[in-house]
């Protein structure tokens, strides 16, 4: 990526409608609309909702699942040991390839996270090493559980998602619903693509388009924070998985419906107060501002979204450049983003798992949640806090509480509290959009603060 001075972007405003030929449209259109078939459209498939790119990925972890460990092990490894050579011995033919020097030349803080993803890694699959590392409950969770969800998600994720960017579906769509987004939660259009990718797919794929859009100028460093960290919600087919763990599946429909009312009172909430509110409206400075859906006189939204999205697809030379593009966001997620998943994740399913951490943390909600009239308000609070290290982690506890009020809530919270260590919030710490882990995690309690009266509220009125 380009470090030079970020040059202004200039718009044409024509005040009357463009003419494009059949070809030029189709370039738009045929991408754009298989993007939304593998991204956006629900499928039932084996008895489950989920989308195109998820049943791909679900062949893959049915087929080759029990080799994934064991193949990531090498991913990470390999990336332990090539940061370290680079890092040692600066090789001339990585320095004049800005990918390989991006990807391996890395800072002390992400090569010791690397190694020691690697180590975990290591040691889970050899199951050498400290318990505390190789348990069930944390490394194995971590490799044997997350790791190959991710590993699959972000292969199909990366290679298709230049059919959702590259081809003008979200300048196309961006310009249609501005008039919503913007004045309800201060965004532009296009973050419902986000939102709907988050919705229907995964949350990870979710976040990783909002940093793809943000690195490329097409949102502010203050409209990337809110919707990464308000508009990255769990699928509906993980949504029934936590639901059928917990066991309330037979209430997921009044269920899912408090998980929306509640996401969406927390993403008018957050973004109005700090630290959210308090984000520049500046763009990613290397690449400068690189959207307008600002629609000029004399021209309906229609026709200039058509116009904008016709010349963001004129853009792409060759399917090569996209293919090439798609590799490149594959490599760099596998030896990059997921060792420090095995290493952060690891290390903060360790303190769930063996530290009173959370407990301590969580003592403030005791009296919140009997004042909520939450049943086992006690043995319920630890769900509240403890979400911050991994979204699977509420419904662990949840599961084990009688009442079923309380399972429901539990359940509602572990889905719109949102920032989880263990996958988003390593996500996010490593992309441009400039949120700390201290932010993420205030982020987080104003999210479960906001979002707990909601969800109490609709449990006692679906459970009288």
């Amino acid at each position: 990526m380009s470090t030079q001075s970020a040059k202004p972007t200039t718009y044409s405003k024509q005040t009357e409608a463009q003419t494009y030929s059949i070809s030029q449209i189709l370039k738009f259109a045929v991408p754009s609309l298989i993007g939304i078939l593998l991204f956006l459209i629900p499928i039932s498939f084996d008895g489950n909702v989920t989308i195109g790119l998820g049943i791909m990925a679900d062949w893959v972890l049915t087929n080759f699942g029990g080799a994934i460990p064991t193949f990531m092990t090498i991913v990470l490894v390999a990336s332990a040991v090539s940061s370290l050579i680079v890092k040692v011995f600066p090789l001339t033919f990585i320095k004049k390839d800005s990918f390989l020097d991006t990807l391996l030349n890395v800072g002390g803080i992400w090569l010791a996270l690397r190694v020691l993803g690697a180590a975990f890694a290591v040691m889970t699959l050899t199951e050498f090493g400290p318990e505390m590392i190789t348990s069930e409950f944390t490394g194995v969770i971590v490799l044997y559980d997350l790791i190959p969800v991710l590993t699959v998600w972000f292969l199909f994720a990366s290679l298709f998602m230049p059919l959702l960017l590259e081809f003008g579906l979200m300048d196309f769509i961006g310009t249609l619903v501005r008039k919503v987004m913007h004045p309800l939660f201060k965004l532009p259009g296009r973050s419902s693509i986000d939102a709907m990718a988050s919705w229907m797919g995964s949350g990870t794929v979710g976040v990783l388009l909002t940093t793809q859009q943000y690195e490329s100028g097409y949102y502010t460093k203050r409209e990337a924070a809110v919707v990464a960290t308000n508009f990255s919600i769990a699928s509906i087919a993980f949504s029934l998985v936590i639901a059928k763990f917990i066991g309330i599946d037979h209430m997921f429909v009044p269920f899912y419906f408090t998980v929306v009312v509640t996401g969406i009172i927390a993403a008018v909430i957050c973004p109005r107060i700090p630290p959210l509110s308090r984000k520049k409206d500046t763009y990613y400075e290397p690449v400068g501002q690189k959207i307008d859906e600002k629609v000029p006189s004399g021209i309906s939204s229609f026709q200039w979204g058509l116009q904008q999205a016709v010349e963001k697809a004129g853009q792409v030379k060759s399917a090569k450049q996209v293919v090439k593009k798609g590799i490149y966001n594959v490599v760099d997620i596998w030896m990059a983003l997921i060792p420090l998943v095995m290493a952060l994740g690891t290390v903060a399913l360790v303190v769930a798992e063996y530290t009173e951490v959370f407990n301590v943390l969580s003592y403030p909600f005791i009296p919140f949640l009997q004042l909520l009239q939450i049943p086992e308000a006690q043995a319920a609070a630890p769900a509240m806090i403890v979400g911050f290290a991994d979204m699977f982690l509420p419904a662990v506890i949840g599961s084990g509480i009688e009442s079923e009020l309380t399972r429901f809530v539990i359940a509602v919270m572990s889905l719109t509290q949102l920032i989880y260590m263990s996958e988003i919030g390593i996500l996010l710490i490593k992309s441009k959009i400039p949120l700390s882990i201290w932010e993420l995690f205030i982020i987080f309690l104003q999210r479960t603060i906001i979002t707990l009266p909601v969800a109490a509220l609709m449990a006692h009125l679906f459970f009288f």
